[in-house]
């Protein structure tokens, strides 16, 4: 989620008033070199905790609560899960991009907007973030956090598992898509009176996924968010359905690219291409 916008004045070859930057090699080795490399995990690590610390231990806040009017209710976990994302995304965006999902990693390694080695070290680099950050919840709450399902991901009572993996792809789908387009490059091009601060409407689509799947799933959409929790809870349950919240959220973030590399943004270059030719019509 890197600058990626020219500076104001600026013109570029073939009309553009927009930089794209070349595709990510499939694997750099330059890049374990480098120490930009490292603070990025070291980033990503630690966004991943504060966001599973945070998150889960609001979970565990509510369900504790005995008055059915008292804690936060759901409106206030959807609140916490889109709130933080909001918070780590504006922080870490300028250092490692501000993923804080395998899944959002996996849809911009598709794009190739990083690559292989940097993908598969972000993704490790946020599970054991999860775990870490669950661990702190378990050991501040331990006299609720067993009883209370540890936060962790699982099927709800009347729904099946497809019915559950289906959530999980459009879910990860809304998310991901909301990703692409808010760091599009040629937004500002396209749609330069919007001013988008990319981490609002990322936070802002964890928060509606959230209200829509919490009662089918708990929402996983972040298979980091879902290994954490059934890492620290390990429940045979949640190990049974665990597969959901890492293959719906794979799939909707590679539905999620194609849908926006080769479907819109191809479609937007087009336009804006006719649109400079003929800028009358």
């Amino acid at each position: 989620m890197s600058k990626e916008v020219s500076e104001e004045g600026q013109t570029h070859p073939h009309g553009k008033d927009y930089v794209d930057p070349p595709p990510a090699p499939l694997i750099d080795m330059a890049e374990i070199k480098l120490w930009s490399f490292y603070r990025a995990l070291i980033a990503e690590f630690i966004a991943t905790l504060l966001f599973l610390y945070i998150t889960v231990a609001t979970v565990i806040g509510y369900k504790k609560q005995t008055d059915p009017c008292g804690g936060v209710g759901l409106l206030g976990i959807a609140w916490a899960f889109g709130g933080m994302i909001f918070i780590l995304v504006y922080c870490t965006a300028g250092i490692s991009g501000g993923h804080i999902n395998p899944a959002v990693t996996f849809g911009l390694f598709l794009a190739r907007k990083v690559s292989l080695i940097r993908a598969v070290a972000y993704m490790i680099a946020q599970c054991l973030g999860a775990i870490c950050g669950v661990g702190l919840v378990k050991a501040f709450m331990k006299n609720y956090y067993n009883s209370l399902g540890g936060g962790a991901n699982s099927i709800a009572p009347g729904y099946n598992k497809g019915t559950a993996l289906g959530a999980e792809i459009i879910g990860t789908f809304v998310l991901v898509y909301t990703v692409f387009s808010a760091t599009d490059p040629k937004r500002s091009a396209r749609d330069s009176h919007v001013p988008v601060l990319a981490p609002l409407p990322i936070g802002f689509a964890v928060f509606m996924v959230h209200l829509a799947t919490i009662p089918i799933t708990g929402t996983g959409i972040n298979p980091a968010r879902s290994f954490g929790a059934a890492v620290i809870y390990n429940n045979d349950k949640v190990w049974d359905e665990h597969w959901i919240f890492w293959v719906g959220p794979f799939a909707g973030a590679l539905a999620a690219a194609a849908y926006h590399q080769y479907i819109l943004r191809a479609a937007a270059i087009k336009a804006l291409g006719s649109f400079r030719s003929n800028p009358t019509n």
